[in-house]
């Protein structure tokens, strides 16, 4: 009988109980690792595998661009379209900057060129030698009924303003002038009526003429006239009173205007025809106390000018008047009763050139 040597056969049969215990491990490790990993293989065998990158957040925002979400006013359900994704976006086109840059070219004509050169025109006319004031006048007062910046109408209120000094109130009589001439005193004549005759007090004509009593006035003399009305028009939001000789800018004022709860009606005033007086006494309608123009408190300052409302909302006021103050903290400010407050000095000028019966106060806003 043959005999295996005991040593070879019991060799094979240890090896095979060892792959026996291999095995399983390795199998047990692979499933393992797949679990921690996210990779079974088995899952995956015949599918085509494809390795996925994060998206960037551009390409994500563009991508939720092509969804357009289109909502129908007739019907409450809402349809969605999406555009295909495959489809490119179209590249921004970016402009040269020399066009980025680029100043808008006006196609308008700045208004104001036409503006600036009336006022060097003007300019030219009152530095020629000699100069000539009523044209520089007449041309500056055109200017102002234009549109004008604010920095314009400033300056040309102001050369106005100057001018006025010697067309109007100085001696000299400019013989191409149509606001101003000469008067040959008849006998008989009185200062009043022929301040009457030409629609100004005779007070401005006193003033100009440089007559110390409406009785020195002398048969035969020439005296400069002023072809009146004058005007004035106040505007409440920059308290400020404009003065005219009929449709020519004198002068601009400032104003003190009626506190709230007593504003100053706006609409259009005559000049009462007997309401110029000079520091009367005046009754405080609150507390009943009479003042006196020789009080230290006394409100109305040296000139009083009473008013009558004929159109908009002054129609029918009455006891609404311009007169002076005391108190210049006041002028531009809201403190009256819903009178116009002056200075003294501009207020006595004033009541010398309104004519009662005739002369406007236009306030407005």
């Amino acid at each position: 009988m043959a005999r295996y040597p005991a040593g070879a056969y019991g060799g094979r049969k240890s090896q095979n109980q060892k792959w026996m215990y291999i095995i399983p491990a390795i199998l047990i490790v692979a499933v393992a690792a797949a679990f921690v990993f996210g990779y079974i293989p088995f899952l995956h065998w015949g599918k085509k595998t494809t390795t996925v990158s994060s998206v960037p957040a551009a390409l994500k925002t563009e991508t939720a661009a092509k969804e357009k979400i289109i909502f129908s006013a007739s019907r409450p359900e809402v349809k969605a379209t999406v555009e295909p994704a495959s489809k490119p976006a179209a590249a921004p086109v970016s402009k040269p900057q020399a066009e980025v840059n680029s100043p808008v070219v006006a196609l308008v004509p700045d208004p104001n060129s036409k503006v600036n050169k009336l006022i060097d025109q003007a300019m030219a006319n009152i530095n020629a030698n000699p100069a000539r004031i009523i044209e520089a006048r007449d041309l500056l007062n055109d200017v102002l009924a234009m549109p004008l910046s604010g920095q314009q109408r400033s300056f040309v209120k102001e050369q106005l303003s100057q001018l006025s000094d010697k067309w109007l109130f100085g001696r000299t009589i400019y013989t191409e002038d149509k606001l101003c001439g000469s008067y040959k005193v008849e006998p008989g004549d009185l200062l009043s009526t022929i301040g009457k005759q030409f629609n100004v007090p005779y007070e401005i004509l006193m003033e100009i003429n440089k007559i110390a009593r409406p009785e020195a006035l002398k048969a035969g003399e020439t005296i400069k006239i002023i072809n009146g009305p004058f005007h004035v028009r106040v505007y409440r939001t920059t308290f400020t009173m404009d003065l005219y000789l009929q449709n020519t800018f004198v002068r601009s004022f400032p104003v003190g205007l009626g506190k709230s709860g007593m504003d100053t009606p706006t609409g259009l005033w005559i000049v009462k025809s007997d309401g110029k007086m000079i520091s009367p006494k005046w009754t405080d309608p609150d507390t009943g106390r009479v003042y006196k123009a020789e009080d230290p408190d006394y409100p109305l300052g040296s000139r009083w000018i009473g008013l009558d409302g004929i159109t908009g909302a002054a129609k029918g006021r009455t006891g609404f008047a311009i007169h002076g103050t005391k108190d210049i903290a006041t002028i531009g400010t809201l403190s009256s009763r819903g009178c116009i407050r002056l200075y003294n000095g501009n207020v006595i000028l004033l009541y010398n050139l309104l004519m009662p019966g005739v002369s406007q106060v236009e306030v407005m806003d």
